[in-house]
């Protein structure tokens, strides 16, 4: 999927630096094997960046990759059926995100396009905040091509296609979803420091561990909860306390991305989220 240069215009600002490196306690770290396997990969995501055409580079996966796949994704997608917004679970249908197959992040972006604008960009590892988010405001999604280790295909320490694919890009295909993911990339490129942690607060409790209230019932759209059974089955038992959301609590409230969360924000739905944010980042400008 060919990009314009102008949406990621990245590529010099992070040219210089490392962002594929595996903590000691990664599942991976200690094989070989693995490690030499995620370089490749990231070297795609590296050769895109530096390429002018942008066109988005296919990852052959292997058995062993496709199989962590396939567990991971076939368990999570009960507790889909269960726990998962509704147009969640559209929009996963509608992208043709299957358990027997990892998705490739060209078809994924071009579909994307299609339904509300956004795109999708292969990255390497985790990117400082401002740099994540400020690609929002383009429309644009930093996303891995990387799977995690097979030892643990239900957990990752990091951001992998299963939480990228399976977590983050069904959302985007929800307009008021779209656009306050916007918002909140132009909030970034004019935040200071204080207001950016607050923005990467909101994030947290949202993008990656919102909850949102449907019929009567609270339903998950959180990429953290949407990828990772443990999280995802902690975030509706009696451990964590549900809190309606508020912005200036949600902005106030520190979290530990090591552990499960205890507390969750349950937003009215995406269109109020979107109109709060929106108001939020208009005092960037003002201040």
């Amino acid at each position: 999927m060919p990009f314009d240069n102008a949406v990621l215009d990245f590529e010099e600002e992070m040219e210089t630096e490392e962002i594929s490196q595996l903590p000691i306690d990664h599942p991976g770290a200690n094989d070989p094997v693995y490690r030499k396997r995620r370089d490749y990969i990231a070297q795609l995501a590296k050769e895109y960046r530096r390429s002018k055409t942008k066109i988005i580079p296919n990852v052959d996966y292997t058995e062993e990759e496709t199989a962590v796949w396939r567990e991971a994704v076939t368990k999570l997608t009960g507790l889909h059926e269960r726990r998962a917004a509704t147009f969640y679970l559209e929009a996963k249908e509608n992208l043709g995100i299957r358990t027997d197959k990892i998705p490739q992040l060209a078809e994924l972006s071009a579909k994307l396009k299609s339904i509300t604008g956004f795109r999708l960009a292969p990255i390497e590892g985790l990117v400082e905040t401002r740099a994540f988010l400020s690609h929002l405001e383009k429309r644009a999604m930093l996303s891995t091509q990387y799977i995690r280790h097979h030892s643990r295909p239900d957990y990752t320490p990091e951001p992998d296609i299963i939480h990228e694919a399976v977590g983050h890009i069904p959302c985007f295909t929800n307009a008021n979803f779209a656009d306050y993911s916007e918002f909140v990339g132009k909030g970034a490129r004019l935040a200071n420091n204080e207001q950016l942690e607050q923005l990467g607060r909101l994030y947290w409790f949202t993008v990656e561990f919102g909850l949102v209230e449907k019929d009567d019932d609270i339903k998950a759209y959180g990429a953290g909860l949407l990828s990772s059974v443990g999280e995802l089955e902690n975030a509706f038992s009696d451990n964590v306390v549900r809190k309606p959301f508020d912005l200036e609590e949600v902005i106030n409230t520190k979290f530990d991305y090591s552990d499960m969360q205890p507390v969750l924000f349950v937003a009215p739905s995406f269109a109020v989220l979107k109109e709060t944010t929106r108001k939020f980042i208009e005092s960037f400008e003002r201040g």
